[in-house]
């Protein structure tokens, strides 16, 4: 790529011990999600004087899931490895020069935890995971071993400096393990103390602890019992301190001679300074440590805010520290800090790096304790990009973590001066867009809908708009206000902002009353325009910068301009057929004015379309014009666009982004590939250019990084073909990882982490689902143990070579059959289902089993059961002891008074509702009567039945009508929604069935509900058809939605629903559909893009019957018969690209010229007989107007256009207008002349003109004919054609004509005709296309025919000095141009991007130059004005009769014919070889003829 882009780097991970690292020399890496971004510190990193001293020079990609450690090795000579780990079960080994991996290893099965380099061993990695296995990796042996030394999570582990051999690991329950990896793992000191995670393990530089005044027994707190094994001092244990930092808001300093605490310093609670962010927002403490290498007696730590503390331990009982940065206020980090990096610049400073959860990479002064520098960094999909036209330089970024961010590209101190913008923002920033005249507004939108203004310059909250959007805020622009705003008395604002949503609504909101109502603007869009339809789903909006047009895109890839203030529609585009994603208009400071009128656009299929709309706006239709051609058609993307802009500084130059992950630079007007940026990981979602620099762009994507690149610094000028391998490896990572199941096979890795992923709703934004990515609004994670969730990340696959497992039993093996009397019992059994139906059947039969089972009891018992009832029936009066026993007795109920049978009701009923059996409860109640109380309870348990709700009449009408609906309501909660509905209809709910029904998307049940029993007038029917249509179209399912348009009698909606698929078949039914109902201008417009895509395939007899549909397309019949003869022809003379069989019958008629056979099937097939009916084909055709052709357009839609200009040439000759068809007849000449086909020029010539021009002279008579001009530029072109075929035929064999002479002519007139030249030339040319023998000598006795002779003196005409005259002045004209702009572009270059080293500003000055530059001579700006002036000057002298048509390049001409001569030089008189040396001499002064100039004419 060159130079390296600047980089606005993803956030570095969070919650990891060590996931950055730095070493001597200046290299800082750091992990963001699956990559390792690596940065320059100190003076080697070039970066631009008066600026901080660091530079993002690349990143490691390799990993596929998110990477948890990085670590460097400290070792001299090879400080340019370094090992990372991820959660994808691999560590890596990287040379961070070539950016590669070394070697890895997959020895670990669970996630990865902690990294370490040792810096003793120079090839020792150690690493360690969640379960507590520990891994030692020796590189240069390619050898590893196995530790598992306790049963717990290990959180950090460190590498002492001192001793190889020792290692020490902090696990999540706060025990610290020293161990000695050279004994298997032996637990050299078990260090208990913290109770909560270990974050941070730090070794004291210093090897003995006399470096520290501690006394043994001055810590009291700390047991006296060592901690693990009680050892003999060695020299391994002799001797070092050890800190460690806690989740528990503590850090202990550890002997290890002793095995025990020595000194415990807590956090203090600090005053929060400047923190930007939310103080409602809890999160948990990450306490990091470092202990400076030259300072044992200090040590650097984190704090709960994000604050760094400063030690002194020297004396340990005063708990003393010093505040990083305390004289500065906000150059703190506001959020915790996670790693702590010390590093050792090229000029010997000591740095200390740290990253945090605020998102940035801070560099201090160990000196000062002061901030030096600042690294922001993105924590979500990049979705805008937006530079301030005010604030030149001012780039606005929106990002799906929920801030807004204003970067200063130009800023002159600092490199990275980044602010940020969170307050009312949370959610995903999707749209940005600055206020044009303003300073320092600027509007944004977010995934929730919300559209606001933030005041940059202010530390305010932003306004936010009352009136929120219902998806996704797709784009913003500001714009004239229009009705009713615009109409309100008093002060208004001179531009109102504009938002387009996913749900396809544009709002226009007055930004001083922000709170007031935002309006829908398709209210007025249907008033204005009397539209009865369906308006399509809006996805874009752009205002023309004259603020007098609006451009909306939406979704079935229509483009509509409107004309202010009443939004007129005065033109539709039909050209893409899927969702619009982008529109720009062209800038209006272009060197033509015309230019403005340049609008191009972008959508889910992969091409750029451009459109010239300056004939449409001009005019100003009473009736709407519909657009299928497109100006320009920019192809090399193979997926969607997502993002589109002009370049400021150049005429039609275009940038744009797709999701096939590059940007692509276009020249728009050549419809050609300039430069391509490759350097995204991911799908790119925005692109803007800056508008200082001519030569930078920025562009966004899913990858969490903003690059600023270089379009000159590109290796590649074209976009990939075919799908990245990125994109489906996004694919394979977005898929659902499966669930970790128990390990049998102990070999194997077993995923135990799952990335989450989280989608912002709504593709249809522009795709059916946008870009996946975290919802890391960013603090919402804060209380949890896992880590921050990461998106499905865009990274390349990395082969592992699968372990090799030994053979286990899977527990699929055929067990053994034994044969005893189980067999024979088994058989006995009853069949499963019995039993429960038994059970079943005896719970049915026992309503009341309480009093059943009491029945049972013992003889005693029931001989007191009758003892009582006799008691109580006998009884006048009972006594309190015989009512007592009654009551406990209730099973008695049966055979005394009713109360006490409802008593036997109440409890047996408790009892069936305590085990399950509520219809045994329902059917107690009714024998009682009491229905209206069953209703009610089984109403409120959700208990409804069919059957009680069919008894519930017997309790009275509106008993019934209320338990319908409560039934209703509990089927709705059991998602039965139909039988719900059905319910209400039965109490004649209708309307309320149908929107339940609607409500759940059960449209056919609502429809036939509806129309079954609503009148069919009914408002609701046509509204159910529209929501069922829009779904169904949503989805995908157009023929569907088609019948549902037409239902509701939306028959403009159902064709252009069915033409969204865009096949010829579904084209051709829609153009039917349309036809049917009386669409007619529809019909025709569907039929001709239905015609056209059968062109593309070459069905002529398919093409021929959709444009039968229509009378009104009967001209374009016309031109496909034309097209459809001329194609058999040149497929007969084998010159066509491919062959077709699906020709017409009367195509294959070969008698007569093609121009009889042309008129004779017009005849015959078309009935065009009279000249009545010619004229009418004639006025249909001249209507349409297709752009001039250029070097790039496709050879099928060459052909078309030049067939359209042929039609018009032989109808005019039908009615005798020989006018008209000269001039069509030379259009069609032109085209093929400017797109360099030299094949189809001489074809035409051939087939139209066999005999040459002069029976058009004897035509046109008059020599005063208006068409005189333009047949003598028909006549030379002939001449042209015949001269080219000449001189090829001066050599053997004849080369191919079809490779045109003229390559890629007209781009300009100056290059291109020089290697146009170069390869004519025989003496120096190496093309097949026009070179004769070079080793052949000239042939001065060849003797020419008497045709060769009158062409070659009929080449007179070729060498017209007006003609000259006037092609040099626009030479010069166009030279003095681009030498001025390349002027300009250094004057910037050298003003903004002098300092960038060995930039692009080192470019040489390009073949455009004059003469003087050249010599090394300067041209001063007067000189170039005046040469300028003159020239044009001379233009406008000529007569419009010379300006109007085109006419060869003379001096060409001129060039051609001296090299006959040269090669043959009896063919050409010496008059006309002097002539064409006089107009070589005369004007050939431009640079491309001057070498020529000084061959021929010295």
């Amino acid at each position: 790529m060159g130079q390296e882009p600047r980089t606005l780097p993803p956030s570095p991970n969070w919650y990891y011990a060590r996931c950055s690292d730095a070493v001597p020399g200046g290299l800082f890496g750091f992990a963001a999600r699956n990559s390792v971004f690596l940065v320059r510190v100190g003076p080697g990193a070039g970066a631009l004087p008066g600026t901080p001293s660091f530079r993002v020079i690349g990143e490691l990609v390799g990993h596929a899931e998110r990477v948890s450690g990085f670590t460097f090795s400290h070792h001299p000579g090879q400080y340019n490895l370094c090992a990372s780990s991820s959660d994808d079960g691999t560590v890596k080994i990287w040379d961070v020069e070539t950016k590669t991996v070394v070697t890895e290893h997959t020895l670990h099965q669970h996630t990865i935890s902690a990294l370490h380099w040792s810096p003793r061993v120079k090839d020792l990695i150690i690493s360690g995971d969640e379960k507590g296995v520990v891994f030692c990796f020796w590189l240069n042996r390619n050898d590893s071993q196995y530790l598992f030394i306790e049963p717990r999570t290990i959180f950090c582990l460190t590498c002492s400096p001192h001793h190889e051999d020792l290692v020490a690991i902090g696990y999540k329950d706060g025990i610290v393990v020293i161990t000695d990896i050279s004994k298997k793992g032996d637990v050299i000191h078990r260090l208990r103390g913290h109770d909560d995670e270990i974050h941070s393990i730090a070794w004291c530089p210093l090897l003995g602890e006399d470096c520290l005044s501690i006394n043994q027994e001055e810590n009291s707190e700390e047991p006296e019992i060592p901690n693990g094994k009680v050892i003999a001092q060695t020299p391994v244990t002799k001797g070092c301190y050890l800190a460690t930092g806690s989740k528990d808001q503590t850090i202990r300093i550890w002997s290890c001679s002793r095995g025990r605490g020595v000194m415990i310093l807590k956090l203090p609670f600090l005053k929060r300074r400047g923190g930007g962010i939310d103080p409602t927002v809890k999160e948990r403490l990450w306490l990091t440590l470092h202990w400076p290498k030259d300072e044992p007696t200090q040590l650097v730590s984190s704090c709960f805010g994000g604050e760094l503390l400063l030690w002194d331990l020297t004396q340990s009982w005063r708990r003393k520290y010093t505040l990083f940065s305390a004289s500065s206020e906000g150059q703190n980090h506001s959020r915790i800090v996670f790693n702590l990096c010390p590093l050792q610049t090229e000029d010997d400073k000591q740095l200390l790096l740290s990253t945090s959860m605020d998102r940035d990479v801070k560099c201090w002064d160990m000196a000062t304790l002061q901030c030096c520098w600042t690294l922001p960094s993105l924590g979500g999909f990049v979705y805008s990009l937006a530079f301030s036209p005010v604030d030149t330089g001012c780039l606005a970024i929106g990002a799906g973590d929920g801030m807004i961010r204003v970067w200063n590209t130009f800023s002159i101190k600092n490199s990275y001066d980044v602010k940020n913008f969170w307050q009312g923002v949370k959610s995903k920033v999707t749209a940005l867009c600055w206020h044009p005249t303003k300073e320092g507004c600027l509007a944004f939108g977010t995934d929730d809908g919300k559209v606001g203004l933030y005041d940059t310059y202010s530390n305010k909250p932003p306004q936010i708009s009352s009136t929120y959007h219902k998806k996704t805020v797709y784009s913003l622009a500001w714009g004239p206000p229009i009705p009713p705003m615009s109409l309100g008395e008093g002060d208004r604002p001179s531009l109102t902002l504009y938002s387009c949503g996913g749900e396809g609504i544009v709002l226009q909101h007055n930004p001083w009353k922000l709170s007031g109502e935002a309006f829908d603007i398709n209210k007025l869009i249907r008033d204005t325009n009397s539209i009865k339809y369906k308006l399509p789903v809006h996805t874009e909006i752009s205002w023309k910068a004259d603020g007098k047009i609006i451009a909306l895109g939406n979704e079935d890839g229509s483009i509509e301009i409107f004309q202010v203030p009443n939004l007129k529609l005065i033109c539709t585009i039909q050209q893409h057929h899927k969702l619009v994603n982008a529109i720009r208009w062209h800038h209006e400071h272009g060197s033509q004015p015309e230019l403005s009128y340049l609008m191009a656009s972008g959508s889910n299929n992969a091409v750029i379309y451009v459109h010239n709309l300056k004939t449409v706006i001009e005019s100003n239709p009473e009736s709407p014009v519909t657009i299928t051609e497109p100006y320009r058609t920019l192809s090399g993307h193979t997926a969607k666009i997502t993002s589109l802009a002009w370049s400021p500084h150049h005429d039609g130059r275009l940038v744009s982004a797709s999701y096939d992950g590059t940007a692509q630079v276009w020249d728009a007007l050549q419809e050609e590939p300039l430069s391509n940026f490759r350097g995204h990981r991911g799908r790119l979602l925005c692109v803007v250019w800056s508008p200082m620099d001519p030569d930078c762009v920025y562009s966004g994507a899913d990858d969490f990084c903003v690059y600023g690149w270089l379009p000159s610094m590109q290796e590649h000028s074209r976009p990939p073909q075919g799908k990245k391998s990125t994109e489906l490896e996004k694919k394979r990572l977005s898929q659902p990882k499966p669930k970790p199941k128990k390990k049998k096979q102990p070999t194997l890795r077993v995923a135990v982490k799952q990335e989450l992923c989280d989608g912002i709703e709504g593709e249809t934004r522009k795709e059916s689902t946008a870009p996946v990515e975290n919802g890391s609004v960013s603090d919402q994670e804060g209380e949890e143990g896992a880590p921050e969730p990461e998106p499905c990340g865009v990274a390349s696959a990395v082969s592992r070579k699968p372990a090799i497992c030994p053979p286990v039993s899977l527990g699929f093996e055929k067990p053994k059959v034994t044969i005893n009397n189980n067999v024979t019992l088994l058989k006995k059994e009853p069949p499963k289902e019995k039993p429960e139906a038994l059970l079943k059947k005896r719970k049915a039969r026992s309503t009341l089993p309480l009093i059943t089972s009491l029945d049972h009891r013992s003889k005693e018992e029931l001989h007191q059961d009758c003892l009582v009832l006799a008691t109580a029936k006998h009884s006048r009066e009972l006594n309190e002891d015989v009512s007592a026993a009654l009551e406990e007795r209730f099973h008695l109920g049966l055979f005394t008074d009713r109360a006490t049978l409802y008593r036997m009701f109440e409890v047996e009923g408790k009892s069936h509702l305590e085990n399950g059996h509520p219809e045994l409860f329902h059917q107690l109640m009714l024998w009682k009567g009491d229905l209206k109380g069953v209703l009610q309870s089984a109403a409120e348990r959700g208990e409804l039945t069919d059957n009680l709700v069919a008894m519930a009449p017997v309790a009275g009408y509106h008993v019934w009508l209320w338990a319908v609906e409560a039934f209703a309501k509990q089927l709705c909660f059991q998602d039965q929604y139909v039988k719900a509905a059905s319910h209400l209809l039965s109490i004649h709910k209708v309307y309320e069935a149908v929107q339940l029904l609607k409500s759940h998307h059960f449209y056919r049940e609502a429809i036939a509900v509806a129309k079954a029993r609503l009148r069919p007038e009914d408002p609701i029917l046509k509204d159910l058809y529209l929501s069922w249509g829009a779904i169904l179209e949503k989805d995908g399912h157009y023929a569907v939605a088609a019948k549902c348009y037409l239902g509701a009698g939306a028959a403009y909606d159902a064709a252009k629903v069915l033409a969204k698929k865009g096949d010829a078949a579904s084209l051709k039914t829609a153009a039917e559909l349309a036809s049917i109902m009386g669409e007619d201008e529809l019909s025709a417009s569907l039929a001709l893009r239905c015609a056209q895509e059968l062109l593309l395939a070459r069905n002529w007899v398919g093409a021929q019957e959709a444009l039968q549909l229509h009378e009104s397309l009967k001209g374009q019949r016309l031109v496909f018969c034309l097209l459809e003869l001329l194609s058999k022809h040149l497929e007969d003379g084998q010159l066509a690209e491919g062959k077709s069989s699906s020709y017409n019958a009367w195509s294959t008629d070969a008698e007569g010229t093609l121009v009889e056979r042309i008129t004779a099937v017009w005849q015959s097939a078309f009935s065009l007989d009279t000249p009545e009916q010619c004229q009418a084909a004639f006025q249909q055709l001249q209507n349409i107007k297709y752009p001039s052709a250029t070097n790039n357009t496709p050879s099928k839609q060459l052909l078309l256009h030049i067939c359209h200009d042929l039609t018009l040439a032989v109808l005019s000759q039908q009615v005798a207008s020989w006018d008209k068809a000269v001039e069509a007849l030379l259009r069609a000449v032109v085209r093929s002349y400017d797109s360099g086909n030299f094949t189809i020029m001489q074809q035409v010539y051939s087939a139209f003109l066999p005999e040459g021009c002069d029976h058009l002279r004897n035509k046109l008579g008059d020599l005063q004919s208006p068409a005189t001009p333009a047949f003598q530029s028909l006549e030379a072109f002939f001449l042209y054609g015949r001269l080219y075929e000449f001189w090829w035929s001066l050599s053997r064999p004849r080369p191919d004509s079809r490779v045109s002479v003229r390559t890629a002519h007209r781009r300009t007139h100056s290059t291109e005709q020089s290697q146009q030249l170069d390869d004519a030339s025989p003496e120096e040319s190496d093309s097949p296309a026009s070179e004769p023998e070079p080793s052949r000598p000239p042939e001065p006795d060849r003797r020419l025919t008497a045709g060769s002779e009158q062409m070659l003196d009929a080449c007179k005409d070729l060498f017209s000095e007006k003609h000259a005259c006037l092609q040099n002045s626009q030479r010069t004209v166009a030279e003095v141009q681009e030498t001025l702009a390349e002027m300009i572009r250094q004057h910037q270059k050298s003003q903004l991007c002098q300092p960038l080293g060995n930039g692009p500003e080192k470019t040489h000055p390009g073949p455009q130059c004059q003469s003087k530059e050249e010599k090394n001579e300067p041209v001063s700006l007067h000189e170039l004005t005046k040469r300028l002036t003159e020239a044009n000057e001379r233009i406008a002298n000529f007569p419009e009769s010379v300006k109007m048509w085109p006419f060869p390049d003379v001096l060409e001409c001129c060039l051609v014919l001296l090299h006959i001569g040269s090669q043959c030089p009896s063919c050409v008189t010496h008059e006309m070889q002097q002539q064409a040396q006089e107009l070589l001499q005369k004007y050939g002064n431009a640079q491309v003829y001057t070498r020529y100039c000084q061959t021929f004419c010295m």
